[in-house]
């Protein structure tokens, strides 16, 4: 057997193993947001919290260790990490009322990101194929944004389970590719005749 067939085979393995890990991690963390939706964002919440600890850790060593660079670097480094020590160790305080402002904070940046995109499309609608078709999606992604920070914490709940159906779905499907890959590449070896 050849090196590049070897190779492509240990490749083939390695995607499967993705795939399937991949797979069964959206499967699990989609189901337990269907079954367990308030402790499943207390614990996200607090997994924020803790990268913010972390990070802000990560900043403070920056500034005190890092010395190629000029003072208000270094301090500018130090203040942020202390910034974010202080908002995780808030967020862990209160987890409650850090995940509902940790949801809204999200349910706004998607409306203003939807707004801004209906924009963008309306700025190329000359450009485009479809006149037609860009207006339509520029005007319901603007609609949808202004719906969405209107609602606000009202339209969590739809998001939440529109995520955790979403990971459902697409780790049910990266399980399957998983499974077929395999067939798929035997079947290409096969008609390369290797």
């Amino acid at each position: 057997m050849s090196e590049a067939v070897a190779d492509a085979k240990s490749f083939v393995k390695s995607l499967r193993v993705f795939l399937a890990v991949s797979g069964v991690i959206a499967l699990i963390a989609g189901i337990v947001m269907l079954v367990w939706p308030v402790k499943t964002a207390f614990v996200l919440t607090g997994i924020v919290a803790a990268y913010l600890i972390v990070a802000g850790i990560v900043y403070i060593g920056l500034g005190i260790f890092s010395a190629g660079r000029s003072g208000w670097a270094r301090l500018g480094h130090i203040v942020l990490g202390l910034l974010y020590i202080v908002a995780g160790v808030i967020a862990f305080t209160n987890i409650q009322a850090a995940a509902v402002a940790f949801a809204l904070v999200t349910v706004i940046f998607i409306g203003v990101s939807w707004i801004f995109d209906g924009v963008v499309s309306l700025s190329l609608i000359g450009q485009d194929g479809s006149k037609t078709w860009t207006l339509l999606y520029a005007l319901l992604s603007i609609v949808a944004g202004i719906a969405v920070i209107s609602l606000g914490l009202a339209a969590v709940p739809f998001f939440w389970i529109f995520l955790a159906v979403s990971l459902v779905v697409l780790g049910v499907a990266q399980i399957v590719r998983a499974i077929t890959i395999a067939k798929d590449a035997k079947a290409v070896a096969d008609a390369a005749g290797l």
